[in-house]
């Protein structure tokens, strides 16, 4: 049996009825379609609420960082809203 390395991305996927979308927050395969098969969920976001809602387990995305995965540039966003992602600087 050949076990292969996956890589782990945290991501949103798609919840909820046509044209009331909500998105749950969770780490999946890489290689995973973007409403397919995840391995854990790390919180949910509303953007139909005003104002929009961001909920987030922060031990879960501290865990899984810890781990190696990588954060999805729109869920980097969103965690930069709350305050859980400091800002990158830009001087080197």
């Amino acid at each position: 049996m050949i076990k292969t390395k996956m890589a782990v991305r945290i991501r949103l996927t798609r919840m909820g009825a046509k044209k009331k979308p909500f998105y749950r927050i969770v780490a999946a395969d890489s290689e995973a379609p973007r409403d397919g098969k995840f391995i854990d969920i790390l919180g949910h976001y509303d953007p139909m609420k005003d104002p929009a809602i961001i909920k987030v387990d922060k031990g879960k995305i501290d865990s899984w960082l810890e781990r190696g995965a990588r954060i999805s540039d729109s869920v980097k966003s969103l965690l930069k809203k709350q305050g859980m992602l400091k800002p990158q600087s830009t001087t080197g």
